[in-house]
C-alpha cells in the first residue's frame, strides 16, 4: 500500500516537472522574442531602408505569426488530444507530447540546415504548440490518484502550467546578463532533456490507462462525487454534507438504493441521494445554472444560445490576450512614447505572467466556492473592460503598469471560470466535447491576431489605440449579451421552479 501511495506521489511531482517546462512555454513569447531578434531570426526579410536597424515591421510581422499559430494550434488540440487521451489512455498521449518536443528541439538545434527546406522556427514553435496539451491534459487524470486531493492536485498542475512560461524569461536573463553565446540552437539542445525526461517517465512510472476521463475529472471537480454519483473512495462526505446527523441519513438512504444502473430504455442513469443533495445545493450556489443543460446532447447545447453567446465573448477574450503577449514591447513604446520604460514594462510582464497564475489560483478558488455563477462572471467582465481601459491610456506608466497587472491574474482568471461555466451549465458527459469545441474554435479565431497585427503596422502606424479601442467595445457589448441573456434565465428558472416545483432528480 505504501509502495503505490509512493508511487503515486512519484506519479504527480513528474507531471508537475513536466508541465512547468513544457506545458505553456509557448506563452512565454515576449521573452523569447528579443533573444530571436537579437539573433536576426528573419533579419532578412528586412530591405536596404531600414538600415543596421534590429526590427522592421516585416521581421515584426513574422516573429509575431509565430506565436498566433502557436497559441492557434495549442489551443485547437485541446479537442482531439482529449478524445485521444479517452480512447487510447495517457501513456500514449505523454509519449506523443515527449516526441513532438523531440521534433520541435530538432528544428531549433538545426536551423540553419533546415531554413532552406522550410521554416524551422515556425515549424519548431508550432511543434512545441502541439506538444503542450499532449503534456498538460494527459496529467489530468491523475488529479484522481488521490481523490480526497484532487482540487489540490489539480492545482497544482493547473500552476505549472501557468507557471511554465517562465522558461523563457529564464533563458533571457541568461541570455542578457551571464550567457550571450547561449544561442537558441544551444538552448534547445540542452532542453533535449525535457522530452527525454517525459519518455523516461512514461515508460517507466506513469500509469498506461486513466484512473477517470476528463469528464469524469470535472464531475469529481465540481460536485466531489465520482461518475456513479457516489463518495470517492476514503471520502467521509463531510465536505459536501457538513452536517453529520444529514450525511450520515443520507448515505444510510444511499446504502439502501444499492447499486445504480442504467435502464435500457434510458440515455442516462437515475440520479443517486447523494447526487441529488449535492446537485441541489449546487443549483443554489450558483444562482439556478448548474445543469440548466444537463441531459441534453453535445449538438443541443451548441446550438444554445448558452454556448454561442459564450464564445462570443470568449472569442475576443482570447484573442485580446495572446494579441497582447505578441505585440505587448510595441504596444508600449507607441503608448509610452519612450523605449526605455516599454522595455521596463516588458520586463515586469515577462515576470510576472508565469507569477499570475500560481497567486491568483487561491483567490480564484475561493471567489468560485463564495459567489454565484453570474456574480463570478460580473467579475471576469468587469475586469476584462477594466484592462482594455488601462491599455488605451497614453503617456501613463502607472497605468499600463496596471494594466498589465490585471491582465496577467486574469489570464488564469479566464480559463477557470469558463471551465467552470461549461461544467455547470452543459454537464460532465459532455464537459470534454463541447468545452473541447469552444477552445479549438477560439483557437482558429485567434489566427485573426495576425491580421490586427498588420493593421497596427501598416494602416495605423504602429498606433495600438484603434485596434484595442474596437476590441474594448466587442468586450463590452458581448458581456452585456450574456450578462443579460443569464439573468434573464435566472429569473425564468426560478418563475418555473416557483410553478412547477421539484427536487432536481432524473427520472
Amino acid at each position: 500500500m505504501a509502495t503505490k501511495r509512493t508511487l503515486r506521489y512519484a506519479q504527480i511531482a513528474c507531471a508537475c516537472i513536466w508541465c512547468l517546462f513544457s506545458a505553456g512555454i509557448v506563452f512565454g513569447f515576449a521573452a523569447l522574442k528579443p533573444i530571436l531578434i537579437s539573433e536576426g531570426v528573419y533579419h532578412e526579410l528586412c530591405d536596404s531602408e531600414n538600415g543596421d536597424e534590429l526590427l522592421c515591421t516585416a521581421q515584426d510581422l513574422k516573429l509575431n505569426f509565430i506565436f498566433a499559430l502557436s497559441a492557434t494550434v495549442t489551443n485547437v488540440m485541446a479537442l482531439p488530444v482529449g478524445k485521444i487521451l479517452d480512447m487510447y489512455g495517457p501513456r500514449v498521449c505523454g509519449i506523443i507530447g515527449s516526441g513532438l518536443l523531440f521534433l520541435a528541439c530538432g528544428n531549433f538545434i538545426s536551423a540553419k540546415h533546415l531554413a532552406s527546406i522550410w521554416d524551422p522556427y515556425l515549424v519548431g514553435y508550432t511543434f512545441l504548440a502541439i506538444a503542450g496539451p499532449f503534456v498538460f491534459i494527459s496529467c489530468f487524470q491523475l488529479a484522481n490518484s488521490f481523490p480526497q486531493r484532487s482540487g489540490t492536485i489539480l492545482a497544482l498542475l493547473t500552476g505549472s502550467f501557468d507557471s511554465s512560461s517562465a522558461l523563457f524569461l529564464i533563458y533571457r536573463l541568461l541570455y542578457q546578463n551571464w550567457y550571450p553565446n547561449l544561442n537558441v540552437s544551444k538552448f534547445f539542445t540542452i532542453y533535449l532533456f525535457v522530452p527525454l525526461f517525459i519518455l523516461v517517465c512514461q515508460l517507466t512510472i506513469m500509469p498506461h490507462s486513466s484512473y477517470k476521463t476528463v469528464n469524469h475529472i470535472a464531475k469529481i471537480a465540481v460536485e466531489g462525487l465520482d461518475e456513479d454519483g457516489r463518495l470517492i473512495e476514503g471520502d467521509t462526505g463531510s465536505g459536501i454534507i457538513p452536517d453529520e446527523q444529514e450525511r450520515r441519513s443520507l448515505i444510510s438512504m444511499e446504502d439502501e438504493e444499492g447499486p445504480i444502473a442504467t435502464s435500457p430504455s434510458r440515455k442516462q442513469r437515475r440520479k443517486s441521494v447523494l447526487e441529488t443533495y449535492v446537485e441541489g445545493k449546487l443549483l443554489k450556489k450558483s444562482g439556478g445554472i448548474f445543469g440548466v443543460l444537463h441531459g441534453k446532447s453535445a449538438l443541443e447545447q451548441i446550438k444554445s444560445p448558452w454556448f454561442y453567446l459564450m464564445l462570443l465573448f470568449t472569442l475576443v477574450a482570447m484573442l485580446r490576450i495572446n494579441y497582447f503577449i505578441a505585440t505587448v514591447r510595441t504596444q508600449e513604446e507607441y503608448l509610452l512614447n519612450d523605449p526605455e520604460l516599454a522595455l521596463k514594462l516588458n520586463s515586469i510582464f515577462d515576470m510576472l505572467l508565469p507569477l499570475g497564475g500560481a497567486i491568483s489560483i487561491p483567490f480564484i478558488g475561493l471567489l468560485l466556492d463564495h459567489t454565484d455563477t453570474l456574480t463570478t462572471l460580473t467579475v471576469l467582465f468587469t475586469i476584462s473592460i477594466a484592462i482594455g481601459i488601462f491599455g488605451l491610456i497614453p503617456n501613463s506608466f502607472i497605468c499600463n503598469l496596471v494594466g498589465i497587472a490585471l491582465l496577467v491574474v486574469y489570464r488564469p482568471f479566464y480559463y477557470t471560470v469558463v471551465s467552470d461555466y461549461s461544467s455547470k451549465v452543459f454537464g460532465f458527459d459532455t464537459f470534454g466535447t463541447v468545452y473541447g469545441l469552444l477552445s479549438c474554435i477560439c483557437g482558429i479565431f485567434n489566427m485573426s491576431q495576425n491580421l490586427l497585427d498588420k493593421w497596427t503596422h501598416t494602416t495605423f502606424n504602429m498606433n495600438p489605440f484603434p485596434i484595442n479601442f474596437m476590441l474594448v467595445i466587442l468586450t463590452v457589448v458581448f458581456s452585456l449579451i450574456v450578462t443579460f441573456f443569464i439573468r434573464s434565465q435566472i429569473l425564468q428558472r426560478s418563475k418555473d421552479a416557483r410553478t412547477f416545483p421539484s427536487n432536481y432528480q432524473t427520472i
